[in-house]
């Protein structure tokens, strides 16, 4: 199998690395200077049987599927790893059926860490058939691969996993704080919740290894969780769900996101959250 891999940011460049060392012919493509660097070479994308895109957002994912889908032979399959909204995503896979093109969407959880040790959690949408013929591709990249229905509900899942990632990273935080305020060192409050029912994701591997040492390092922009935040919300809403809790976290995490760059860390809202009143 010959694979293109468009994407070769924090993420993308790992996993890329991965299928080199797992012994996939890779042809690569970034738009960012020096990005391709350590990679092969390639002249396009046009005997490719596999096309992998771990890109921003939809909006970036169809302006690059433009410029390649007229290279693209009938019958290539195109997987969508990125972070992109499930009914663009669901009216984009119709668009490329159309030109004779197959299409999953695989985005991925796990963090940089989880890119480079190939650890990562692979939430797939699409046709059994197709994702199968990827298995042992995603396999190299995922220790969890799982089919959460058709095409674009791994993008939904993606979503509404990082929707509930956010709020209790939040509320995780603003225990912490009120436990600071009252005089409990957050080290012992972080103690307490892993050791009792609130222990979560957060608690057990972000506030001692990335928020407590100050270092906010794990390699997940802030603004890219507002974002999947707010594609959970915004499918909520189209499909007419009810999200109290759901509203209040994108409310929180798109106002933060708005005051911070590109670079920063979602665990720095450890210092972006709390204080007096």
């Amino acid at each position: 199998m010959r694979i293109g891999f468009v994407g070769l940011g924090k993420m993308g460049r790992p996993m890329a690395q991965r299928l080199v060392e797992a012994g996939y012919d890779l042809v690569v493509a970034d738009s960012a200077p020096g990005a391709t660097e350590g990679f092969t070479a390639a002249d396009g994308f046009e005997d490719v049987d596999l096309l992998i895109l771990m890109l921003p957002n939809s909006a970036v994912v169809e302006k690059v599927l433009d410029d390649l889908v007229p290279a693209l032979r009938a019958g290539t399959l195109v997987a969508d790893m990125s972070s992109s909204e499930p009914l663009r995503t669901r009216a984009l896979a119709v668009r490329l059926a159309e030109r004779g093109l197959r299409f999953v969407d695989a985005p991925v959880s796990g963090g940089v860490r989880g890119a480079v040790a190939g650890t990562l959690a692979v939430m797939t949408g699409g046709a059994e058939a197709d994702l199968a013929a990827i298995r042992p591709v995603l396999d190299v990249l995922g220790r969890t691969v799982l089919h959460v229905g058709p095409v674009g509900s791994g993008h939904a899942a993606k979503a509404l996993n990082n929707l509930v990632s956010a709020a209790t990273l939040a509320v995780t935080v603003e225990a912490l704080r009120v436990g600071a305020a009252f005089g409990i060192a957050p080290e012992t409050m972080n103690a307490v919740l892993n050791s009792s029912s609130g222990r979560s994701n957060t608690s057990e591997n972000k506030v001692a290894q990335f928020m407590l040492d100050g270092s906010f390092a794990s390699g997940f922009a802030l603004q890219l969780m507002a974002k999947d935040v707010r594609i959970a919300i915004d499918l909520a809403r189209a499909l007419e769900q009810r999200t109290e809790l759901g509203d209040r976290a994108e409310e929180q995490w798109t106002r933060i996101a708005a005051e911070v760059t590109p670079q920063t860390d979602h665990t720095r809202m450890y210092e972006l959250l709390g204080g007096p009143r």
